[in-house]
């Protein structure tokens, strides 16, 4: 399975006296690895088990974070013919079926390479690049590095509960 290199002891702690930019990454993938822990270990069957009464699993949340990841950062920074950012609630809940054949080690490469790409496409921009965004009109890259965080964070928060859930198993590290 595929894994965001940082430090889970220290997490974004690394980058305390670090300029914006930097703190703001380490959040970001200080909660991305938490995502990818939460799902390490598990086997399909568990991973795609409902525990609750919504459609949500461990291999769903890893599947629409490697969507959200795709839309915050390519589908707005370096759009390709073709790419649409989704707006709507189906697009949304859709984003947690898994299709046909996704395994939990073929979501979490995906999530991983995603979240690579992310970073690269940041890395291109100033935190003050602004990029329209069909909902909300424009974002800098500074929003969407927060509203990333907060998405990310959520999620992993779920992410513990249906692990804790699943087997028991607690905490970020």
């Amino acid at each position: 399975m595929a894994e965001i290199q940082i430090d889970m002891t220290l997490g974004p702690v690394l980058a305390r006296t670090g300029d914006e930019r930097a703190v703001l990454g380490a959040f970001l993938d200080f909660h991305r690895a938490i995502v990818l822990r939460k799902a390490r270990g598990l086997t399909d069957a568990e991973a795609t088990r409902r525990l609750v009464p919504s459609a949500t699993t461990l291999a769903g949340l890893l599947r629409h974070l490697t969507l959200v990841e795709r839309n915050w950062f390519p589908y707005l920074l370096d759009p390709a013919p073709g790419d649409v950012f989704p707006t709507s609630e189906e697009d949304a809940a859709a984003s947690f079926a898994l299709a046909e054949g996704e395994t939990l080690d073929s979501l979490a490469d995906a999530y991983e390479r995603a979240c690579d790409r992310s970073r690269e496409l940041a890395a291109r921009f100033p935190l003050d690049h602004v990029v329209p965004q069909p909902q909300l009109g424009e974002v800098s890259l500074r929003w969407i590095m927060v509203h990333m965080i907060e998405e990310t964070a959520r999620h992993a928060g779920h992410a513990d509960i249906l692990r804790e859930l699943t087997d028991g198993s607690t905490g970020q590290l």
